[in-house]
């Protein structure tokens, strides 16, 4: 095998590789990156058997040549070691030619390597996934859900089926919920043109953050295809496979009550930065609780901290119904729910002071975000 290609071009895409490759496997092959030179471009391939990514360098993008390929073939080369050598490289451009013995030379100016590389036949076939069931979704919708949700997955092992989020399609809408049993986010989307009538799994939390990282705003769409037991992701270049999590996700539908018994409309902004200045001392006592007071007009919120003191913030609501009522909550779960909440107005509703408190953009039942109080008599 033997290849030139755009250096820069190519740190970009074996980093996005390396997003795959976890130096704990417990297969060697599997913490090195697959190159196959075919005739249509590069194909780089990295996985951890759980998460799979495989990206295709063209030979021309945009009417610009990439990679120009001599002579086919493929290797396995030491993923993060030969990820490096290519960084420090000196010339714009880099020429990789292997031979039977899978030794690989790298030449780019004035530089040269010679690297030990593995037979590409030992290497595990990526899973594959039908392409018959697909949804597709704006790149910008998807990373945005994402964000709402991915930050509520639970990071202990105790409950598997928490560290991820639960994709359920039904109706023709889209919901994606994540929970670590103290906090719960909720995001729903009406699906236009879907085929799909049912689809209920739970993508792991961790590959979702891959994902996220790897995806760029420059593309338009990516197509979501299902299988029994793995998702994949297409998006430009890039295949993204992930194993789903096995196992019954919790019904949580049931801790959404219909009528609330304090309902408040405050400014998101404002709301934010007043438990950001009350969370300085919750934090100082080791707990992160912040009291809440609600009244008319404003909501009261409150901390202490025995070696430093005590804060007290005010914050005006443009909207309250129901009793008054005080709560107890951790402020860094309030802030989180917050920043995933777009708009400028958020609807809190309270049903009661042991109970889970909602909160939602206004006039929107797309976003939920749920979280538990905090006893503190």
């Amino acid at each position: 095998m033997k290849f030139t290609i755009q250096r820069d071009y190519f740190i970009n895409q074996l980093n996005d590789t390396l997003k795959a490759i976890s130096p704990r496997t417990t297969l060697p092959i599997l913490t090195g990156i697959k190159i196959d030179a075919t005739d249509n471009g590069l194909v780089l391939t990295g996985s951890d058997s759980e998460v799979s990514i495989e990206i295709t360098i063209p030979a021309e993008l945009n009417h610009e040549q990439i990679v120009t390929i001599q002579d086919k073939g493929s290797i396995v080369l030491p993923g993060r070691f030969f990820v490096d050598i290519i960084k420090k490289l000196p010339a714009a451009d880099v020429t990789i030619d292997t031979n039977a013995q899978f030794q690989a030379k790298i030449t780019s100016g004035q530089s040269e390597f010679n690297v030990s590389g593995l037979d590409p036949d030992q290497y595990p076939l990526l899973p594959q996934v039908s392409e018959d069931s697909v949804i597709t979704l704006p790149v910008k919708v998807l990373k945005n859900m994402i964000r709402q949700t991915n930050f509520a997955v639970s990071t202990s092992e105790t409950r598997p089926v928490l560290t991820g989020v639960n994709w359920v399609i039904q109706d023709n809408v889209l919901s994606c919920t994540a929970t670590d049993s103290h906090r719960l986010a909720l995001r729903r989307l009406p699906l236009e043109n879907n085929t799909i009538e049912n689809i209920n799994v739970i993508i792991p939390g961790k590959a979702l953050n891959e994902l996220n990282k790897i995806i760029s705003d420059e593309d338009e769409s990516v197509d979501v295809f299902f299988a029994s037991n793995q998702v994949l992701f297409k998006v430009g270049h890039v295949h993204f496979i992930s194993r789903l999590l096995e196992g019954n996700y919790p019904d949580t539908s049931r801790l959404f009550p219909e009528s609330y018994e304090t309902s408040l409309t405050i400014d998101n902004h404002e709301f934010f930065h007043a438990i950001d200045r009350a969370s300085l001392l919750a934090r100082e006592g080791g707990n992160n609780v912040i009291k809440l007071s609600t009244a008319s007009e404003h909501v009261e919120l409150s901390s202490t901290s025995p070696e430093i003191g005590t804060v007290k913030e005010e914050v005006k609501t443009s909207k309250f119904e129901g009793q008054e009522l005080k709560i107890s909550f951790n402020s860094k779960y309030m802030m989180d729910a917050l920043k995933a909440i777009d708009n400028s107005d958020v609807n809190v509703e309270f049903f009661g002071t042991m109970r889970p408190f909602i909160l939602k953009p206004q006039d929107d039942d797309n976003v939920i975000q749920l979280i538990l109080p905090i006893r503190t008599y």
